[in-house]
């Protein structure tokens, strides 16, 4: 969601880009319906573009308590591109100042230049099957990574079999897998991958390499 000083009025989806991408330097490209209030803001603007808050909430993909995985913010100067989107529709320019990152394991900021030279991770585009596929078709090889988490396993839940309690893949990148434990208390637990794996070959390798050590 887009935020916009001057349009707290405005009603949560209609501050909701239809699709977004980081365009070639790093700013972070908006696509609205050309009539939007996000649009007229950045089309009346004078001297000064308007700033605005880029607020991205990271939700799993899959059926589990608590969700969100994290949360980012994105602050910089707004403009409109005019002439780079469909009919009907207008592209918005967030020009990177400040960024921050909210997760599990804190908050911590993100410098425009670091932000600029990010690369995608190559499981992004696939991360929602994989996750689903994981917890479908090897839930007993998830379950069974609880044996590498030593004293911090929970102890009153037995590998996810007594009732209430559940063993869900919950994130995946190229560095490694996050799993939910839950049961009579909840956590995440990180399994990294011995080196980032670049494609999903290399990830099932990775995998069968996590499942390898759960089962010794």
């Amino acid at each position: 969601m887009l935020l916009i000083p001057g349009l707290e009025a405005a009603g949560p989806y209609e501050l909701m880009p239809d699709s977004r991408h980081i365009g070639p330097d790093g700013e972070v490209c908006l696509v609205f319906p050309a009539g939007s209030p996000a649009v007229r803001a950045a089309s009346h603007a004078r001297d000064d573009e308007p700033t605005a808050v880029l607020e991205v909430t990271d939700v799993a993909p899959v059926s589990v308590p608590h969700r969100i995985r994290g949360r980012a913010r994105v602050t910089g100067r707004l403009t409109r591109e005019p002439g780079r989107a469909d009919p009907g529709r207008t592209v918005l320019r967030l020009e990177v100042g400040e960024a921050w990152v909210d997760d599990l394991w804190g908050t911590e900021g993100v410098e425009p230049e670091e932000f600029v030279a990010a690369e995608p991770d190559p499981l992004a585009e696939h991360e929602a099957e994989l996750l689903q596929h994981l917890h479908a078709a090897h839930g007993a090889e998830v379950r069974s990574l609880r044996a590498l988490l030593g004293e911090r396993s929970d102890a009153s839940a037995t590998a996810g079999t007594t009732a209430g309690t559940a063993t869900v893949p919950v994130a995946l990148d190229r560095f490694g897998l996050r799993v939910r434990f839950t049961g009579v208390t909840c956590f995440d637990a990180r399994f990294d991958f011995p080196e980032p794996v670049r494609d999903i070959r290399e990830l099932r390798r990775a995998m069968h390499t996590l499942f390898d050590a759960a089962a010794r």
